[in-house]
């Protein structure tokens, strides 16, 4: 195997940060090379971890550099290689090496995102996954891009971050010798691991559930401009889900349909159960996306029969004050009575004073009895309840 030297990164991507979690694909800059790298030249090397496991044993090793993978991989025990994190330039030269990969290969594990989806290059098979995990406060979700390169005996993956994944439950299974994979091939992990990745996305989806039920006693409780900004921000999230899981059941649906020889027979029997999950995960998305959508019209109703209910008793105030204020309106002009008699001669009666506020309180009594009749006190209670 020949050393590949790979070229200066000149690629252009718009990796989002955990604030921002839509899912932006990677993009080539006009005229760059193929097979050329995205990588950070202070990047660290990543971590480097291989699980060596047969019927009987099970062993864990975290290998300082890529070169000490080479003594497991011609070995019938199954390897398993995971590159926690990126690394650098000189990590993907010892990868190309030992793995002997093709520059398209490093390109598509290396510059994230890509869009889900399975390459063959003949004894290797390259699949790339989308991973999620919700955050600790139940708010969001992490994302980053998982990638396999599957041959007869060893799984290579590389992942994006250390810090962040769904394949503790595999690691134990291994470890404790659980179920059937310490019988299984290669083919087998990868569909573990593919199945462990498309059921991370249930949490997530059981995290906006429960959003979506508080959000709606909000929207019909005490709508706020901030509600708005929450509806919005899950509909963008549910979107960014969509837009991961959606190309990820085309790719499995690929591995079932057109097959390799590296995957058996029985695996892709498997693989139709996983394939299952992407579209129950695929239900629940197009389910919760139409209830935000819903959500919308109802905060938008909501705030509209607020605005009405505002109106009305403004419009109550109103017409109770537009007659006291005729009438002291008039009783304000002060025409001289000695003038002439029909110059206001109220101004002159002995009780003429008493008399008006009496008849202003007659009159603003009847409009609140009116109105009392009427029933809209009654939706002021609702809304105050409310």
């Amino acid at each position: 195997m020949s050393q590949t030297r790979l070229p200066l990164s000149r690629a252009v991507t718009s990796t989002p940060t955990d604030d921002d979690s839509r899912v932006d694909y990677f993009y080539d800059e006009p005229g760059s090379l193929p097979g050329t790298l995205n990588l950070k030249a202070d990047a660290p090397p990543p971590k480097i971890i291989l699980i060596d496991y047969n019927e009987t044993t099970a062993v864990r090793h975290e290998l300082a550099t890529p070169e000490d993978c080479a003594p497991y991989l011609d070995t019938e025990s199954v390897s398993w290689v995971d590159i926690m994190s990126l690394g650098n330039q000189r990590t993907w030269q010892g990868l190309a090496k030992v793995f002997d990969l093709h520059p398209l290969v490093q390109e598509d594990v290396v510059n994230v995102p890509q869009r889900p989806k399975v390459e063959d290059y003949e004894d290797q098979l390259v699949i790339i996954t989308w991973m999620v995990t919700p955050k600790p406060d139940g708010n969001g979700f992490y994302k980053e891009q998982v990638s396999f390169i599957l041959e007869k005996n060893y799984l290579l993956t590389v992942q994006e971050e250390e810090k962040y994944d769904c394949f503790k439950s595999v690691r134990d299974r291994i470890r404790h010798n659980k179920g059937i994979i310490r019988k299984q091939k290669a083919d087998y992990l990868a569909y573990t691991l593919i199945d462990s990745i498309i059921d991370g996305f249930f949490p997530v989806l059981e995290a906006f559930g429960e959003q979506i039920e508080e959000l709606e006693t909000e929207v019909i409780a005490e709508p706020t401009p901030k509600t708005l900004n929450k509806i919005y921000k899950i509909r963008r999230d549910l979107l960014d889900l969509r837009r991961a899981i959606w190309p990820q059941r085309d790719a499995i649906n690929s591995l079932i349909r057109d097959g390799s020889p590296l995957i058996g027979q029985e695996v892709r029997v498997y693989l139709r159960d996983c394939y299952d999950h992407t579209v129950q995960v695929m239900d629940m998305v197009e389910t919760y996306r139409e209830l935000a959508a819903g959500l919308m019209d109802v905060y938008l109703s909501s705030v509209g029969n607020r605005m009405n209910e505002i109106m009305k008793i403004l419009t109550v105030i109103s017409t109770i004050f537009i007659p006291l204020t005729f009438v002291a309106g008039i009783y304000g002009m002060n025409f001289n009575t000695e003038r002439s008699p029909w110059n206001m001669p109220e101004l002159n009666w002995y009780f003429g004073y008493p008399l008006c506020i009496v008849a202003m309180l007659a009159i603003s009594s009847g409009l609140f009895y009116f109105f009392w009749r009427r029933g809209w006190f009654e939706n002021f209670s609702k809304i105050k309840e409310m």
